[in-house]
């Protein structure tokens, strides 16, 4: 009779974990995501302007202006979620991050996506629209392994925004090749990012101004999750479906009002007055007031007082883009062992977005101006970048110690 081999000589699995050789830069998934973010976002928006002002010709047959929406929303916000969930996600199941060669891969997809849609006509626009589209998917299946092996069952719902975002994705290309409106699905993609930042924002802002406050021995804590966030999240979400199918009715209006309202008592139960003295935890609050900002514009468009795009702006510049780099410039910090408190460039980068922020909707109040406030717009936008990257940049890259908050 044969024997088995003796234990020590068999095969075993090579544990999955933090990449020790190799580069820094993907050894964790923040690092190569939120850098590759903070760089697209200062490339596609200086395409964008000069698109605006000198007449660049940018997306080829894909068409300037939607490139320029698909790499707002799906190319620069995709990549910041790819960091924020390839980091969170092993904290929420406590199982090792995605890092190495298979990282590397998915960095990869995503690069691929971003030069094909450059120059679509290069490579044929139905084969630049499929490895576009295969980003989200494959982000999507990696976080639903680690939630399921993990049987973090609450967290199932992050996978269902990152679907809705995958879909709307497929759709906005489907949409645009079709000859038909990519505001369906522009708005779809929008309003799942929106949800998510409803969803985890519920858990980051709360919990890190806690953390802030309890280290001064402050009484006046964040309340606690309950039955009023949950309302708040159902309602919000269902003032976002009726925005996606049906913009402009009077009970879209009327659902996003009641939304807006709920959201400020939420933001407004968090404590976010109390943390003006640290701006790394002060940017979270202001970055999840755009919420109920955006819920209120689209409100108004009913009554005449705010363009549909500006109102749409709200969102995208405001609640994804003040959101994303907060959330960056924190999870820098708190996993490369910098303090946690922000520096002066890290402050300025926050004013120039919420500048930006602010001043994109003007464009729609203002049409006269419009080209001087949509330039002002992407020139705050890439100096709030810019200033991230020169900051982080070096750290990202090169910093190899790893920690929580």
């Amino acid at each position: 009779m044969t024997q088995a081999p003796p234990a020590a000589t068999k095969r075993q699995p090579v544990p999955r974990g933090i990449a020790r050789s190799g580069p820094v830069l993907f050894s964790y998934g923040f690092r190569p995501f939120f850098l590759a973010a903070g760089l697209w976002a200062i490339a596609a928006m200086a395409l964008w302007v000069g698109a605006l002002a000198a007449g660049w010709e940018i997306g080829g047959s894909y068409g300037g202006a939607y490139w320029h929406a698909h790499e707002m929303l799906f190319g620069y916000s995709s990549a910041a979620l790819a960091g924020f969930l390839l980091t969170a996600v092993p904290n929420w199941t406590g199982r090792l991050p995605v890092s190495g060669t298979p990282l590397i891969a998915l960095f990869a997809l995503w690069c691929a996506g971003r030069l094909v849609l450059l120059a679509p006509d290069s490579v044929g626009l139905p084969l630049a629209i499929a490895i576009d589209a295969a980003f989200l998917p494959a982000l999507l299946a990696i976080c639903a392994r680690e939630i399921i092996a993990g049987r973090k069952w609450k967290d199932l719902k992050v996978l269902a925004g990152i679907l809705a975002l995958a879909l709307a994705n497929i759709g906005f290309h489907l949409l645009v090749t079709g000859g038909g409106d990519a505001a369906l699905a522009n708005r779809l993609g929008v309003g799942a990012f929106v949800m998510l930042v409803t969803i985890m924002g519920g858990r980051v802002v709360p919990s890190f101004t806690r953390n802030w406050l309890a280290r001064r021995h402050s009484s006046a804590l964040p309340a606690p999750f309950d039955r009023f966030d949950t309302i708040a999240l159902l309602t919000g979400l269902a003032a976002l479906l009726l925005w996606v199918i049906l913009p402009d009715t009077i009970l879209t209006a009327l659902a996003c009002l009641v939304a807006a309202g709920l959201h400020l008592g939420r933001l407004w139960r968090w404590r976010g007055g109390q943390t003006w003295d640290e701006k790394l935890v002060l940017v979270l609050h202001l970055g999840y007031a755009f919420v109920p900002a955006g819920f209120l514009a689209i409100a108004l468009v009913q009554l005449g007082w705010v363009e549909p795009v500006a109102a749409l702006h709200v969102f995208t510049v405001g609640t994804i883009g003040v959101m994303t780099l907060a959330i960056m410039s924190r999870a820098t910090r708190g996993h490369t062992g910098l303090p946690l408190a922000a520096s002066a460039m890290t402050t300025a980068s926050y004013a120039a977005l919420i500048a930006a922020a602010l001043l994109r909707p003007l464009a729609s109040v203002w049409p006269d101006r419009a080209t001087e406030l949509l330039s002002a717009t992407g020139l705050c936008w890439i100096l709030a970048f810019a200033l991230y990257v020169i900051e982080y940049g070096p750290v990202l890259v090169q910093r190899r110690r790893e920690r929580g908050d």
